[in-house]
């Protein structure tokens, strides 16, 4: 079964930094109160820990960085039991330019920065959302593995914002970084019929361009997936994002749709040849390897501007 959970949201807006306070506080609140079920996952060692426990882990990530409002901010936050930090959300922030923002500039000289104290405090880099020019420079300066944590392929639906460009993968590989593919119906096929097949494309892709050792699971969906939300709240949801996100009646995929999909992919990638050592990788091995490398940092560098 899953283990571990990164429960990556986005904030950002004027109130960011409160809002993600916030939103840090309540999860490290709830994870107190739950000791007995939950671990949060602080550290490699804990990767290892939670799967004897029998509990299950909990990664705090956030999806913007809107909140690191100076490099102090991202030692304040990575205190709080932060471990990852995406750049950017959609739109554009004093980082960079986000996957549906008009134009494509890179990361900011203020992005290098927050990048940099990131690498050496050992918080993960995560550029899913970034636009393609803030995505290849963070990977460009970054002196860690860099994530994309949960996107899928340019190459196989090209009108989409929401994938990577094979540049920007192959410059996630050339981090060492880890690429989770997700299956979100839009994400996945600009159009009907949208299968498990074509979700399964993407992984083939990834694997083909880069090889398998950079390819996760990033879903991308909670375990009940979102056509099973609530309709006022499954429209409240659409609206939020630009016309270009191209949603569709339905936003999950048939067959990877439930709590136990996770076996329907497992069998999905047995189909398409993938050795079980290779599967083990995808289905939560790349992970665990390249965050381990990312968060394993000297406490000479952590204590660096203290």
């Amino acid at each position: 079964g899953i283990n571990i959970f990164h429960i990556a949201v986005g904030t950002g807006g004027p109130n960011a930094y409160a809002n993600t306070l916030d939103f840090v506080s309540k999860w490290n609140s709830f994870l107190a109160g739950q000791d007995e079920r939950f671990m949060r996952i602080d550290s490699p060692g804990d990767l290892d820990r939670v799967k004897k426990s029998g509990k299950i882990g909990i990664i705090l990530g956030l999806q913007n960085s809107e909140h690191f409002r100076t490099a102090a901010d991202v030692d304040y936050f990575y205190g709080l039991g932060q471990r990852v930090s995406q750049l950017t959300y959609n739109s554009r922030n004093y980082i960079g330019d986000g996957s549906t923002e008009r134009t494509n500039n890179g990361l900011s000289d203020f992005g290098v920065t927050i990048v940099g104290r990131m690498n050496q405090i050992g918080m993960a880099v995560d550029v899913s959302h970034c636009g393609e020019q803030t995505s290849i420079d963070a990977c460009g300066v970054s002196k860690k593995p860099v994530l994309i944590t949960h996107a899928n392929a340019r190459a196989l639906n090209p009108q989409q914002p929401r994938t990577k460009s094979d540049d920007a993968i192959r410059a996630m590989a050339k981090t060492g970084g880890v690429m989770g593919i997700t299956g979100v119906r839009m994400f996945v096929k600009g159009d009907e019929p949208t299968t498990i097949e074509n979700y399964l494309d993407h992984f083939d892709h990834v694997a083909r361009l880069v090889g398998v050792e950079h390819i996760g699971v990033g879903s991308d969906i909670d375990l009940d997936g979102y056509d099973d939300m609530p309709p006022e709240e499954n429209k409240r949801l659409r609206a939020s994002y630009k016309g270009s996100y191209g949603f569709r009646d339905k936003i999950d995929i048939e067959g990877v749709d439930h709590p136990k999909r996770m076996f329907d992919l497992t069998e999905g990638l047995i189909r398409r040849k993938y050795s079980d050592d290779n599967i083990r990788g995808i289905l939560g091995g790349n992970f665990r390897r390249v965050l381990a490398e990312i968060w394993t940092v000297p406490p000479v560098a952590k204590a660096a501007s203290q």
